[in-house]
């Protein structure tokens, strides 16, 4: 890693990282557009739930490297068959995301809101897509997480990312250059873990955090005297 001549080129770990941030982000990037609406749309008008459920558990079973190998005979190597195969990986836990986080909101917010008078289009933009927000949040940075940990098998069809110098490693038995790899993706890992950590607690609205903190400082640890009749003597 250290060494620059395994830095740069085409084939150093910089264009690698590069290539492994790509397939992340534009896995994560195709599967929102299509898993949000839907979630939104379940979350809001609660039809069609169970075929979400149905949905997310049955995309979650797959076994990525089966439907990666099954894709890169139908389309060929290269980058399209790792990408799609990402992009199922990423929809189940952002659809999920995107119709708990609507799940999640009272329902008397939600009747506050149509009583003064807001139509659908107003509850969805300004209820509860912000009260929702950090669930989804969530379930973008677990979609984030499984995709950059899996991209490394993009290299078993030629597509590049940070597992090439994996599978190149393991078969020259190179296996620094193998462990080289592996702290790589876990660092990038880490890092993005970090990084979405902190974007899901800045995108909870103010008002929520305000009313948790003043139910925190209005519940007493201490222990409340015992009230009743005093006790007489002789008895």
């Amino acid at each position: 890693m250290l060494d620059p001549a395994n830095q740069t080129g085409p084939g150093g770990w910089f264009a690698r990282l590069g290539e492994q941030l790509a397939y992340t982000f534009g896995a994560v990037a195709i599967a929102a557009i299509i898993a949000i609406p839907l979630g939104y749309l379940v979350g809001h008008t609660g039809r069609g739930r169970d075929i979400a459920v149905s949905l997310s558990g049955g995309f979650r079973a797959l076994p990525s490297l089966g439907v990666l190998i099954l894709l890169a005979l139908g389309l060929g190597i290269g980058f399209r068959a790792p990408l799609i195969t990402f992009v199922i990986l990423a929809i189940p836990p952002i659809l999920a995301g995107a119709y708990a986080g609507f799940e999640a909101i009272d329902r008397t917010t939600i009747d506050a809101a149509r009583a003064v008078g807001m139509t659908e289009g107003q509850v969805v933009r300004q209820v509860e897509i912000p009260l929702g927000l950090p669930l989804l949040i969530g379930g973008i940075r677990s979609g984030v997480l499984q995709v950059v940990a899996t991209a490394t098998l993009a290299a078993y069809v030629s597509g590049g990312a940070l597992g090439a110098f994996i599978f190149e490693g393991v078969a020259t038995r190179n296996y620094s250059e193998t462990l080289g790899a592996s702290i790589l993706v876990t660092l990038l890992a880490l890092i993005l873990e970090g990084v979405f950590a902190l974007i899901q607690k800045l995108v909870v609205p103010r008002g929520v955090v305000a009313r948790e903190l003043k139910e925190v400082r209005t519940v007493s640890s201490r222990p409340r005297a015992a009230v009743g009749s005093p006790i007489q003597e002789g008895k």
